[in-house]
């Protein structure tokens, strides 16, 4: 029991936590989520379909009837991670042998019934378009039978389930708007694991914001592999049309028409997304995001290397003169835009040259904060049956600290720049440091902190920033934001 305690005891990334429980719901669902915000919000679909099918989420894993594990595939230690925590799942199935245990997302995607075969705990394997298919894959686990469902949907969007909010602060949420990625890049799994292009009917979306409106929530995160390819047209895969003449006839919404469409409608509600993709963001959303003052003037822009030749090795139909020449016209149109980036160090071919032209399309950009890891080989990309892994190790992790070192540099450049300034806030919870001070994003997504006084949770206000460290702004509330 004491070794079922230190594992209910160490912190887990996405832990389930549902308010609102059904009563007469009998059995308890242990959720966790790994990787990107699109699996946090497959968790919440996931939670909503088993709440209607006899499933009550649980924090405490020792309770559970079953155990789910959204999985991420893609960086080799994120599939470590998950292993390990299956290994911790298996100490406590040994004290609860009917827990049964199932993998979700990507990792199951990869790597489908094999899974079953590797990790002998797992009695269930559930790719990203079959959540549906829960019910009756539960049916047949508790039967005695292996239960895998990994068939990759060309329409499936979840967009007639309303997600349950798990650990949610009340405030800000996700809503997914788009799934899958049709862009090839050579080292990346999601379009083997996230299917093709779908976008979701605008209806639904502007439904699910204003369910939430009424729910109070102040925030929303409009969520997809590649936001910016948002193309709704009745449904189906944008490769289903024969060329673009037939995609600009049928087109009914795109993606900078959904972000006015949400900003007009919901003008007390702030907007964000994520994620965008350089080849398909185009000015007219940057000129919506200058219109809307509750458009959040932040994008997160990965472009994974400052060099053509790694671009091109990457397949990104992107060069670098054309992303820098895209930055440059985001700072014209909104000035305080901040940007982030992804940055790979090490990729196959990767000569130092190379290197010194991304530290120098940093020193251009000088984004906000960024995401940044040193290039591992995913199994099934074409860079792992094509290319050669030929970067050594130590100079892959010499290049990368580079790219840190430069990053907190700028970074440090950007907070700085807030110092002085009244900033609107949105309180979304307490400081990690101090129970006496509030946190909460100004529009930039950078995190402030600041004393509580009277101020509440889910209020937008004011803040003088007076200090700043590379990631946190230092300041206190002047008053309520007009926003409230």
């Amino acid at each position: 029991m004491e070794q079922v305690k230190k594992i209910i005891d160490e912190k887990a990334q996405g832990q389930a936590l549902i308010t609102e429980t059904k009563k007469e719901n009998a059995k308890k669902l242990f959720i966790e989520s790994y990787g990107c915000q699109m699996n946090m919000n497959d968790s919440e679909i996931v939670a909503s379909i088993l709440a209607d099918n006899g499933f009550n989420t649980t924090q405490n894993l020792e309770d559970a009837d079953l155990v789910l594990v959204n999985t991420c595939s893609i960086r080799e230690k994120a599939e470590t991670t998950i292993r390990n925590r299956l290994k911790k799942y298996n100490a406590v199935k040994k004290i609860n042998p009917s827990m049964k245990v199932g993998v979700l997302g990507c990792m199951a995607e990869r790597l489908k019934s094999k899974f079953l075969e590797e990790e002998k705990i797992v009695d269930l394997v559930v790719g990203p378009d079959a959540y549906k298919d829960l019910p009756n894959l539960i049916e047949e686990i508790e039967a005695g039978r292996d239960a895998v469902n990994v068939i990759l949907s060309k329409d499936e969007t979840y967009g007639d389930v309303s997600p349950v909010r798990l650990n949610s602060n009340g405030v800000s949420a996700f809503v997914s708007i788009t799934r899958g990625c049709d862009n090839m890049c050579t080292f990346c799994v999601v379009p083997f694991t996230r299917g093709r292009e779908r976008s979701r009917d605008p209806k639904s979306i502007l439904e699910e914001i204003r369910s939430m409106q009424k729910k109070n929530f102040k925030e929303i995160t409009l969520l997809g592999q590649n936001v910016d390819s948002y193309l709704w047209y009745g449904g189906g895969l944008k490769k289903d049309f024969k060329n673009a003449s037939e995609i600009a006839q049928a087109t009914a919404v795109n993606f900078a028409q959904l972000l006015d469409m949400c900003a007009t409608e919901f003008p007390k509600i702030r907007f964000r997304f994520s994620t965008s993709n350089p080849q398909d963001m185009t000015l007219d959303v940057i000129h919506v995001m200058a219109k809307h003052s509750n458009i959040c003037k932040y994008i997160h822009l990965p472009v994974q290397s400052g060099s053509n030749a790694m671009l091109k090795a990457m397949n990104r139909q992107h060069t670098r003169e054309e992303y820098m020449e895209l930055v440059d016209n985001i700072y014209k149109i909104v000035p305080e835009m901040a940007l982030s980036q992804d940055m790979i160090a090490g990729f196959c071919g990767e000569t130092e040259q190379d290197h010194q032209d991304t530290l120098a399309l940093m020193n251009h950009v000088k984004y906000d904060f960024g995401f940044m890891f040193a290039y591992s080989e995913r199994p099934g990309t074409l860079a792992e049956k094509k290319m050669k892994d030929d970067v050594p190790s130590e100079i892959k992790k010499q290049r990368l600290q580079e790219i840190i070192n430069l990053q907190q540099e700028h970074s440090l450049y950007r907070t700085k720049q807030h110092v002085g300034n009244i900033e609107e806030v949105l309180i979304e919870g307490e400081s990690k440091k101090s129970n006496k001070h509030w946190k909460g994003r100004n529009t930039q997504n950078t995190v402030v902190v600041f004393p509580k006084e009277h101020y509440t949770l889910g209020d937008f206000v004011n803040v003088k920033i007076e200090d700043c460290t590379t990631a946190t702004l230092i300041g206190r509330a002047v008053g309520y934001s007009d926003n409230n």
